[in-house]
């Protein structure tokens, strides 16, 4: 069943071109992707199937009766208002019915007529149908899961992290039939990342989502709509599939153009001897000569983003943390911490929002200084400080002279240099873009202009905060390829579990209340072994309540269980086992890549039937084995 069709739409600015005539559907159930370069129109075209923006030509087509809600990459929300205000006015479907329940409800009880009933059996009849009955109790949830505790601040007091949250909850809570999601991931931490990814890999909504982070793509789509040069690719699998997909097409589409040339070339030199008497066969092999040339002239030159800075020398010294400390009024964030870093280090910070990683960084730069204890760089440490907030860029000014105030010339080599716009073609800004204003780029731009501004020092030591926020997936390539061969020190600080994984040697984790330790391991592993000690936890504490409840009920009081309980008890645990092996079969056959899509369909569905079976049979044999204690 198709939920939204996107047909023959266009939409430039100027002479800038984001998409021409382009055509695509979403169906029921499909968890779509879609990918493009910054500044290919992504967002727009999100907008515009919401009615926030128009097309020049086409149009949208959205099934009747389909609820969509809409998560703007960058939320807008009244900064005076309380977060109690925000959800309050945020005028969703579900409070629109609540709302006009408790008009009914009044009416009726003012005026017990034939019509005001009428009213209220229609008010609770759409309570029953939109399951609005339990609206708090999910609004809650919703909020507790994603860490929005104190609702009485004001929106002004948050961080970009925190109203992003809010703003998902939000678009969650309103049971909508189709999710749009513009970077979802941007501004949160990994863990509430990984709960959201669970939440819509179980959930039977339809989707379609911009994001650059690559195993939330992997993991959740099913489909990969590809926006470059203009047109749109449908691709139905997961990224994985995509990526092979996609070098399949440019390397059909690279031999056709070569065999367009031969011909094209011997075409020509009949073109040239033409001959004067134009016959209806010579008309026909002029224009097959055109559809030739056309083709031949069709591959665009892929614009190559080329990450090549030189580096300063480094000395013996790098960078030593002497028994540390820092605190707020209502914070611990450092307690004696010591460290020296070795030469060529890389290491990750990993830790929820709030638990100081942002306030470090700001130690090791001197932006602060610690209330005890010292940091001391070696003097020939140059620093490259990459901020998650970005740098304050004057819109009126160009592109290239933003570089230029920095500098006029930079060196990337040894003996070797380039000017500034030599430099910014090395970052994907041709001369058009570089005498464009700034206030021009889109988001994913603005962020690789300031990571350019960052490497014009030719640091050192670099410092990535939130990097990838907002960069297209070829530029997160480069910047991997780059910081791969990078011979520098490296503190990166990421919700990018795949970045984590293929750059750093060990991690930072901030616990909370100036706690961090040090874990030699690349992120999937350190996830690996806590969600290990998690289980572990939760079965000791389980177990220790099981026993303190077997304590406090009198021997007359304890419940017997039926042969028949017993008998359901032994099978439970290999039912699960039988389930959790299912899960783990379905996960790697979505992953893989090779399933068509009516499979894609029916695995999808199913992996939902398991979980929700495991869920019910553990919570089961949880209450049949306190029973047999």
């Amino acid at each position: 069943m198709n939920y939204i069709s996107v047909d023959h739409i266009s939409k430039n600015y100027g002479e800038k071109v984001l998409f021409d005539d382009i055509s695509f559907g979403v169906n029921k159930g499909q968890k779509t992707a879609l990918v493009a370069d910054n500044g290919a129109g992504k967002s727009t075209l999100l907008k515009i199937i919401v009615g926030e923006d128009y097309s020049d030509s086409g149009e949208v087509v959205i099934r009747n009766g389909i609820r969509i809600s809409f998560l703007s990459q960058e939320p807008n929300f009244n900064t005076s208002n309380t977060i109690d205000e925000v959800i309050e006015k945020a005028g969703n479907r579900m409070q629109q019915i609540i709302d006009a329940y408790d008009i009914a409800v009044t009416n009726n009880s003012k005026n017990d007529s034939k019509e005001t009933r009428s009213q209220l059996e229609f008010a609770i009849a759409q309570m029953d149908v939109n399951e609005c009955w339990d609206y708090d109790r999910r609004l809650k949830q919703l909020l507790t899961k994603l860490k929005i505790t104190d609702t009485s601040g004001r929106i002004s007091e948050m961080s970009g992290g925190q109203i992003k949250r809010l703003s998902l909850a939000l678009t969650l809570l309103d049971n909508p039939d189709v999710l749009l999601l513009d970077e979802p991931t941007n501004h949160l931490d990994i863990e509430i990342i990984e709960w959201l990814e669970e939440y819509l890999m179980s959930s039977a909504v339809t989707l379609l989502m911009v994001t650059h982070d690559r195993y939330f793509l992997d993991r959740i789509c099913d489909q990969i709509i590809e926006l470059t040069n203009g047109a749109v690719y449908t691709h139905n699998g997961n990224y994985s599939y995509f990526l092979e997909k996609r070098a399949e097409r440019q390397e059909n589409n690279r031999i056709e153009v070569d065999k367009a040339k031969k011909l094209m070339k011997k075409e020509l030199d009949w073109i040239r001897r033409m001959p004067k008497a134009r016959t209806t066969k010579s008309k026909a092999r002029i224009d097959s000569f055109h559809r030739t040339k056309s083709k031949a002239t069709s591959l665009k030159k892929e614009e190559e983003l080329k990450l090549e800075v030189a580096m300063s020398r480094i000395g013996g010294k790098i960078l030593e943390m002497d028994n540390v400390s820092f605190n707020f009024p209502d914070k611990t964030i450092l307690n004696n911490f010591s460290y020296t870093f070795k030469k060529g280090e890389r290491i990750g910070f990993v830790g929820n929002n709030g638990t100081g990683k942002t306030t470090f960084l700001n130690l090791v730069m001197k932006n602060i200084i610690p209330q005890t204890g010292t940091v001391v760089a070696g003097e020939t440490i140059v620093f490259g400080h990459y901020r998650q907030e970005g740098i304050k860029i004057n819109d009126n000014q160009t592109v290239l002279q933003v570089v230029k105030d920095i500098a006029e010339i930079i060196p990337i080599g040894k003996d070797s240099n380039l000017t500034a716009s030599q430099f910014l073609n090395h970052f994907m800004f041709p001369p058009k873009v570089q005498n464009d204003y700034v206030s021009n780029l889109s988001g994913g731009e603005r962020r690789r202009l300031y990571l350019l501004t960052v490497l014009v020092s030719n640091p050192n030591f670099l410092i990535l905060d939130e990097p990838t926020n907002d960069l297209d997936l070829l530029a997160l390539n480069k910047l991997e390829e780059f910081l791969g061969k990078y011979s520098g020190c490296l503190i990166l600080v990421s919700h990018d579990r795949y970045f984590l994984d293929k750059l750093v040697d060990h991690l930072f984790v901030f616990e909370g209340d100036g706690t961090i330790r040090d874990y030699y391991s690349n992120y999937s592993n350190y996830k690996l072994s806590r969600d290990t000690q998690k289980r572990e936890a939760k079965s000791q504490e389980a177990n220790t309540r099981k026993i303190k409840q077997k304590n406090d009920i009198p021997d007359k009081l304890k419940v017997k269980v039926s042969y028949k309980e017993k008998r359901e008890y032994e099978s439970l645990t290999g039912e699960i086992e039988k389930l959790e092996f299912e899960k783990v079969k379905i996960e790697e056959e979505l992953n893989s890549g090779t399933v068509d899509y009516d499979k894609i369909q029916k695995l999808s569905q199913r992996i939902g039937e398991v979980i929700e079976l495991i869920d019910d049979k553990t919570l089961r044999w949880m209450e049949l084995d306190e029973l047999m204690q």
